[in-house]
C-alpha cells in the first residue's frame, strides 16, 4: 500500500506595526487671532510642517459646520497636511478625516500562518521588548529627522542645522545643538533637553515651543538645560 503524504507549506502574512509623529493643532477663539499666531509661527519656523501629518482638535471651540470647513480650508491653504480631526461631528468633514485611533505604538511583526485546512490557531509572536533609550554614536546631519517615541535620545556628537530630534523622553546632546530638539513629544512635561553648546533653531518640551529669535542671546555657545516651569519653557546655563 502506498501512502501519499501531502506537505502543507506554511505561508506568512506579515502585518507590521509602526508609530509615526503627527502634530495636533488646537484652535482657540477668536479664530482670526489664532490664525494670526499660526502665521507668525510659520513665518519664524519655515518648513516646520512640511510633509508632516497634522490632526485638528476642535474640542476647545464651538464652531458651526461652515466655520469648521472654512478653518480646515485655511489650514490647507497654509500647506498643512490634515489627516484627521477630533472633537467635531465626523459627518461634517467626511469619513476621510475621521478621528484616528490613539495609543499606536510599534508592535513588531505579526505573522499569521495559513492553516491549510488544519485546526491550528493563528498566533502572533510576542514582540521583543522595546528599548527605552536611543544612543546615536556620532553626529546628526542636516536634513535627518530622528524620531524615538519610547524614551530618551542621546547624541554622542553634534546636531547640524536643519536636523531634528523628536523624543518621547529627554534629549542629551554631547556636542553642538544647531537643529531642532523636541522632547516629551507625547505629552511628557517632565522631559528635559541638555546640550554642550547651544545654537538651536527650535526647542520644544511637552508641546511648548521656543524658536531661536525668542531665546536669550547670551545662551549661545553655552552648555544649557531646558525644562518646563508650568507653561513656560525655561533655558538655563549649566556650570
Amino acid at each position: 500500500m502506498v501512502v501519499s503524504l501531502a506537505v502543507c507549506a506554511q505561508r506568512l502574512f506579515r502585518i507590521v506595526g509602526r508609530s509615526f509623529l503627527a502634530f495636533v493643532l488646537v484652535p482657540e477663539t477668536p479664530i482670526a487671532d489664532w490664525l494670526d499666531e499660526l502665521d507668525d509661527w510659520l513665518g519664524r519656523s519655515k518648513g516646520f510642517f512640511d510633509d508632516r501629518p497634522a490632526i485638528v482638535d476642535f474640542s476647545h471651540v464651538a464652531l458651526t459646520q461652515a466655520e469648521t470647513l472654512e478653518l480646515l480650508a485655511q489650514l490647507r491653504a497654509r500647506g498643512l497636511r490634515i489627516i484627521g480631526v477630533e472633537g467635531v461631528d465626523t459627518a461634517w468633514v467626511g469619513p476621510q478625516l475621521g478621528p484616528l485611533p490613539g495609543g499606536s505604538k510599534s508592535t513588531g511583526v505579526i505573522e499569521l500562518p495559513d492553516d491549510c485546512g488544519s485546526d491550528r490557531n493563528a498566533t502572533a509572536e510576542q514582540a521583543d521588548p522595546q528599548p527605552t533609550a536611543l544612543l546615536l554614536d556620532g553626529s546628526v546631519r542636516s536634513g535627518q529627522s530622528i524620531v524615538f517615541p519610547n524614551g530618551d535620545i542621546t547624541v554622542a556628537g553634534s546636531v547640524a542645522s536643519g536636523a531634528e530630534l523628536v523624543a518621547g523622553g529627554s534629549i542629551h546632546v554631547y556636542g553642538c545643538l544647531r537643529g531642532r530638539a523636541l522632547a516629551g513629544s507625547y505629552g511628557n512635561t517632565h522631559a528635559r533637553i541638555f546640550c554642550s553648546s547651544f545654537e538651536a533653531e527650535l526647542l520644544a518640551i511637552g508641546g511648548l515651543y521656543k524658536t531661536a529669535d525668542l531665546m536669550e542671546p547670551d545662551l549661545r555657545g553655552c552648555a544649557i538645560q531646558a525644562r518646563l516651569d508650568g507653561e513656560v519653557l525655561v533655558t538655563t546655563v549649566q556650570s
